[in-house]
């Protein structure tokens, strides 16, 4: 299992940015994947930007080139940035980790994890 903390939220107005900080503890050697999501108001949760299992970024389309996310290996902490901050941004902010092949399961048995939820909320 895995504990995820994330951090860094706030009121802003639009234009300005923020940095949310996620800190993984516990059995962070077996993450394959990490992810930052939101939901905003009546709205379903949806995928902002990730480091899939394979490496690399994806980022949803309406934050492209807005949002930036990275991770500290020795912190053992993710990280999204955000720039340019819209109103439209305002939303509750989860980190989740993708667990696979942890010690005692199943080999190929994968499970997620989330954080809390941070919440972001930007005026106009």
């Amino acid at each position: 299992q895995v504990q995820l903390v994330e951090s860094g939220g706030g009121l802003v107005q639009a234009g300005a940015s923020l940095r949310l900080s996620c800190a993984a503890s516990g059995d962070t050697i077996c993450i394959s994947a990490l992810g930052w999501y939101r939901q905003g108001p009546g709205k379903e949760r949806e995928l902002v930007a990730g480091i899939p299992s394979d490496g690399g970024t994806n980022y949803a389309d309406s934050v492209k080139g807005r949002f930036i996310i990275s991770r500290d290996n020795a912190k053992n902490t993710l990280y999204l940035q955000m720039n340019s901050l819209k109103p439209e941004d305002t939303a509750v902010y989860y980190c989740k980790a993708e667990l696979i092949n942890c010690q005692g399961w199943p080999r190929g048995f994968k499970d997620d994890y989330w954080g809390q939820g941070t919440q972001v909320t930007v005026s106009s």
